[in-house]
């Protein structure tokens, strides 16, 4: 419990900061957080679903934390303009743990517009001082701090993040963009929390990026709870592109109604160490879920994905597909469970895992898993593991085509299914443009980005 002391000493000394700088509706949960962590402490390689992920060693540095909310220096202007060709999107900041508020004469008629049918977005903390039943209503509804020490840290230590929410049958057109940035010029950690609520018949699409701006050692543990209400639909873009010094804990919670459609697609391009926890309850009839995400590594690269869809009610249909590609001394893991309840029955639900290992150096551990205690479903999983498709590498350099171009595009479709799975065209355009340049082994920029910027 060495590791853990230290944070519980912190929040003893703190916890009074911390409350003071946050909203009551986080804080009448944060103390049982606090003692939930007390008595899971950090997860352990000993737990199997942590098995190939050394959470501890990551939390045993010094890092610093913003108790106090010390306002950020940078403004919204200041950080990037998103160059995806012909995407147009609600634009809003993250830095570290703190929501970056942009000026009221910023906005554009079309946010305007939503915002006078009801639609909220901005800062978790100022939403929740406001609308404080409606946050209430959903906030940690979804988390639970009793099983997870990350999700339990997490809710002791959040004070801020992002807030959507979009009353019944309105539709955001554009999709809504948010930039999570890591920038200090110490050791930093982040815990934030991200709380989206879709009323029913509602539609958006979220777009999530992950940046850093400096070489300085951080960790961001975020988690974020989302809410699809009965019809809704709702669509999560989450790309990673930081760099080797990048610790990052993210934990997706989703609960759908009936009816209800969610796709979730999640690219890891450019990190350090990256543990991604996915859960989905199906809690309506017909609801349908597509859980999707690629990875590609090299280095000393660690990306761990792991999904839970929880099949609770009949006629509900989820598809599951990840794909990895290593390098180097790199690792990659992916531990997929699909749950099927005991009444029900008429579930379809599909998983599959295809990886590629490109030296001996690198390793992928995979474990798809079905749990089902129903009888009258269609339900299937698997998953290979293997190299390069030596075949297709000769028939491609019989051609003409070099050996480094062929194992470049060979790679590159081996990704397509995934990327193809994004329905915002301009987005999914711009996806294949980063991955090839990854494959490549370019570091693809943003124009105008001071983010990318070396």
């Amino acid at each position: 419990m060495e590791i853990e002391q230290s944070y519980i000493d912190i929040y003893k000394q703190f916890s009074q900061t911390l409350k003071e700088n946050s909203a009551e509706v986080m804080n009448q949960g944060r103390d049982r957080a606090f003692e939930s962590f007390v008595s899971l402490g950090l997860p352990s390689q000993k737990l199997e679903d942590y098995r190939y992920t050394d959470v501890r060693s990551r939390f045993a540095v010094d890092y610093g934390m913003n108790l106090k909310r010390v306002p950020c220096s940078l403004s919204a202007s200041e950080l990037v303009k998103c160059n995806v060709p012909g995407i147009s999107t609600h634009l809003f900041f993250v830095v570290n743990d703190t929501f970056l508020s942009c000026p009221s004469a910023s906005l554009s008629r079309d946010m305007e517009e939503l915002m006078e049918k009801g639609v909220l977005w901005g800062s978790l903390k100022e939403h929740a001082e406001k609308y404080p039943e409606l946050v209430a209503r959903y906030y940690g509804k979804a988390a639970d701090v009793e099983k997870d020490g990350l999700v339990a840290f997490n809710a002791s230590f959040a004070q801020d993040g992002f807030f959507l929410y979009v009353p019944k049958n309105v539709v955001i057109e554009k999709p809504v963009q948010l930039i999570n940035v890591m920038h200090a010029n110490v050791d930093m950690m982040a815990n934030s929390r991200n709380l989206i609520v879709l009323e029913e018949g509602a539609q958006a699409k979220f777009l999530v990026c992950a940046h850093t701006m400096d070489q300085m050692n951080y960790l961001c543990n975020r988690v974020t709870e989302v809410f699809v209400g009965k019809g809704a639909s709702y669509e999560q873009y989450k790309l990673e592109q930081t760099n080797y010094k990048m610790n990052n804990f993210g934990s997706l919670y989703v609960k759908q109604e009936a009816d209800s459609r969610v796709v979730i697609n999640e690219s890891t391009l450019h990190n350090g160490f990256t543990r991604n926890n996915i859960r989905v309850d199906l809690d309506g009839e017909h609801a349908e879920t597509l859980l999707c995400g690629m990875a590609i590594g090299d280095k000393e690269e660690h990306v761990d994905n792991t999904t839970f869809i929880n099949h609770n009610v009949p006629n509900c249909h989820s598809r599951e597909l990840y794909k990895y590609v290593f390098d180097d001394s790199s690792v990659g893991v992916f531990a997929g469970k699909v749950l099927v309840k005991p009444n029900a029955q008429k579930t379809e639900a599909y998983q599959s895992c295809k990886n590629i290992c490109l030296t001996k150096e690198a390793h992928i551990y995979s474990k798809p898993q079905l749990e089902i205690y129903a009888d009258d479903v269609k339900c299937s999983h698997g998953a290979t593991t293997g190299q390069m498709d030596e075949t297709a590498l000769f028939y491609m350099r019989a051609r003409g085509i070099s050996e480094k171009e062929a194992k470049m595009l060979l790679m590159l479709a081996f990704m397509d299914d995934v990327i193809e799975k994004i329905s915002v065209e301009p987005l999914r355009n711009k996806m294949r443009l980063l991955v090839e340049k990854r494959f490549r082994g370019e570091l693809a920029k943003c124009n105008g980005c001071v983010i990318c910027k070396e």
